[in-house]
């Protein structure tokens, strides 16, 4: 009786199809929904919708492969699994690596973000005890499992889109006739920029690869992943189309809106402390799914040797609870640094940027080998759009490379020595 309520019990409380959709959003809206779309805005002027519209069209072939990956190789180390499947197990465990080396700096810096939002009330003074406080908070939801953040996070995404919605439908009624002709498509001067808001934009379309390190907390990952990716993936397109065109829209000639301004321009005030409720639940979101990826993804590897046995341990929720502290210890230890070298935002950006680029490269040269014909075309695709971000990235790609560099020869030396050490307890 034990074993088989052991068994029904995730199936019955599992991640179902809504409530994956609405993970993926809220870790791809995070911290950037209502912030770069006024960055696009300010690099690329009215060419940031193309350059958000070719984001969202450009990450549909990526999510399909991902899809397919962790339904026919459910793994909890998602990417590194799937490396370590085609190409043999060193290439995994530096994938894996890559992953758990740009978390800490990713959720840092999407920690940052999310206290702007509430910097105006609490002073810039608080912002370091505020983020801790944030990553304590992270630890109790999910030390007792992710359906219940799976729950609020579809909560969560279903008001920023009924916001969303109110600002488009206030600006038909008020300002039915204030719109402009718009200039969407780069001219060859206006490049520069556009390639810019691509950059940008890429940080809003991290999060998909991060979904199959949980593929087996869904009820039904087989039917549910991919239609769950795909829906939340083009309603993250859709609200950062229609947020980018109601500040090109509502700014006057020159003018750069924030969200807070769009709607505050609509609505007459309120804007400041909807949008600064909703940054900053959806940003903690965005760090929230991640943290129980890699704390997955540690787990796994704690179990496989490559980490410290200590580390492998489920608490009685069946959630990794020590991968889950020494992983939201590291990322402290990251905001600590931050504050203490002054360690600027973009520049963890751009790192986290690239050291994804190389993972989503890797991850799509593997389907090429593990996933039939049918899928082949858009894993090629996907491979020249990833290799295309790797090159408008250039030097940001630097901190990946490096790495690589330093953890191939590590990983191999560690590997060698396990296999020696395992054939010396072999007795002949």
């Amino acid at each position: 009786m034990q074993k088989n309520s052991s068994r029904t019990t995730p199936k019955q409380q599992g991640i179902g199809l809504w409530q994956g959709a609405a993970l993926l959003a809220t870790t791809l809206l995070g911290t950037g929904v209502f912030i770069l779309p006024q960055l696009s805005i300010q690099f690329a002027g009215a060419s940031a919708l193309p350059a958000w519209l070719l984001l969202t069209l450009l990450s549909v072939p990526i999510t399909i492969v991902f899809a397919k990956l962790a339904s026919v190789l459910p793994h909890a180390a998602g990417p590194a699994h799937f490396v370590a499947e085609a190409f043999g197990t060193l290439a995994g465990r530096l994938t894996g690596l890559l992953f758990m080396l740009v978390v800490p700096l990713g959720a840092s810096a999407a920690m940052m973000m999310t206290f702007s939002f509430v910097a105006p009330w609490l002073g810039t003074h608080m912002a370091l005890p505020v983020e801790l406080g944030l990553l304590l908070l992270l630890w109790l939801l999910n030390r007792r499992g992710f359906q219940l953040s799976a729950r609020l996070q579809l909560a969560l995404t279903l008001a920023i889109v009924a916001v969303v919605l109110l600002m488009l439908a206030g600006f038909v009624y008020v300002t039915p006739s204030s719109a402009q002709p718009l200039q969407m498509w780069p001219q060859q001067t206006q490049l520069a920029g556009f390639s810019a808001a691509l950059a940008i934009g890429f940080w809003s379309f991290l999060g998909v690869e991060a979904m199959t390190h949980l593929v087996q907390d869904f009820r039904d990952p087989k039917r549910h992943l991919l239609p769950a990716l795909l829906l939340g993936l083009l309603l993250v397109g859709l609200i950062y189309l229609g947020c980018s065109y109601l500040l090109l829209v509502l700014a006057a000639p020159g003018e750069n809106l924030s969200m807070a301004q769009g709607f505050d321009r609509l609505f007459g005030a309120g804007g400041a402390l909807l949008i600064g409720v909703l940054g900053l639940c959806s940003g903690l979101a965005t760090v929230n799914v991640y943290t129980a990826s890699v704390a997955r993804l540690c787990q796994s590897f704690s179990a496989a040797g490559v980490l410290p046995a200590l580390l492998a341990p489920l608490n009685r929720y069946q959630m990794p609870q020590r991968a889950l502290s020494f992983m939201l210890s590291l990322m402290a230890l990251v905001l600590l640094g931050s504050a203490w070298f002054g360690a600027g935002l973009e520049d963890l950006i751009g790192w986290v940027n690239g050291v994804f680029v190389l993972i989503y490269l890797g991850s799509m040269a593997a389907a090429l080998r593990l996933l039939s014909r049918r899928y082949r075309p858009l894993a090629w695709i996907s491979l020249v759009v990833c290799a295309a971000v790797a090159w408008i990235l250039g030097l940001a790609m630097l901190y990946a490379l490096l790495i690589v560099l330093l953890g191939w020869p590590l990983l191999y030396w560690q590997q060698q020595w396990q296999q020696r050490r395992l054939q010396a307890e072999i007795p002949p």
